[in-house]
């Protein structure tokens, strides 16, 4: 008896992993479509080896997780797992220079002023004067920081690295959880405020999952343009969600 159940067992464990084999032949096509997918919406500077070789780690793991009785099909579920690696590695890369960071928080810290001193969106050449740089050197910072934090909105109503001073998650409570919602009801509010062009750019970028090229053709710009856009409006979210740190800061003292 304790035979045949051991021979069951071997033929049930043989068979799991010729499934596992499988599922990963034939999705490993999925991976590479991903990835060019998303080469498309990143920085010249990521390589897109680096994107399918993250991709297949995230296809391994949905192969060895995938419980098909949850509804999904594998390729959804997969798919999800593959673009998740992705993002994650690029993240732990965090390709940008220090001064692609250091530049991007005086462009936020240029557009608050403004906007508090007059009430009204900061536009472009507002911005480059209250920085004294040129039209040319200010278009150039956001063309450098385009993909150092944003890949989704969904992914950002959830992060706690763009919520400012959000807690870390060992620190991690009730109160954080209800510090995300507040946060995340701000954010919601922040892009239904920004101007139209950036927020018609935000919803084809992350709604509509087009790339740069598409949105500029149907826009009417460059796809240069189009990315200083994009920049533009992640920074400008971010300057105005400092006032919901500030303001969460105070009601927590």
């Amino acid at each position: 008896m304790k035979m045949n159940e051991s021979c069951h067992q071997t033929a049930y464990g043989s068979e799991k992993n010729r499934n596992f084999e499988l599922l990963v032949q034939q999705y490993a096509v999925l991976v590479k479509r991903i990835a060019h997918h998303l080469m498309g919406r990143m920085p010249s500077s990521i390589c897109v080896d680096d994107m399918i070789q993250s991709g297949m780690i995230g296809l391994l793991e949905a192969a060895g997780k995938y419980d098909a009785s949850k509804g999904a099909s594998f390729e959804t579920y997969a798919g999800i797992r593959i673009r998740g690696a992705m993002l994650d590695e690029i993240r732990r890369g965090d390709w940008a220079p220090r001064s692609v960071h250091r530049n991007a928080r005086k462009v936020s810290a240029a557009i608050k002023q403004i906007e508090n001193r007059t009430g009204s969106d900061a536009k472009d050449v507002d911005i480059a004067g209250e920085m004294g740089v040129s039209m040319a050197g200010y278009h150039s910072m956001l063309q450098d920081t385009l993909g150092t934090k944003l890949f989704s909105l969904n992914e950002l109503t959830n992060s706690d690295d763009f919520i400012p001073g959000a807690a870390s998650p060992a620190s991690a409570g009730p109160f954080h959880d209800t510090q995300r919602t507040s946060f995340q009801v701000h954010l919601v509010e922040a892009i239904s405020q920004l101007p139209e062009r950036e927020k018609l750019v935000l919803s084809l970028y992350y709604d509509e999952e087009l790339n740069l090229r598409e949105i500029g053709e149907i826009i009417g710009v460059s796809e240069s343009r189009v990315s200083q856009i994009h920049s533009q409006a992640a920074l400008r979210l971010r300057s105005r969600l400092e006032s919901w740190h500030d303001n969460n800061n105070e009601s927590s003292l």
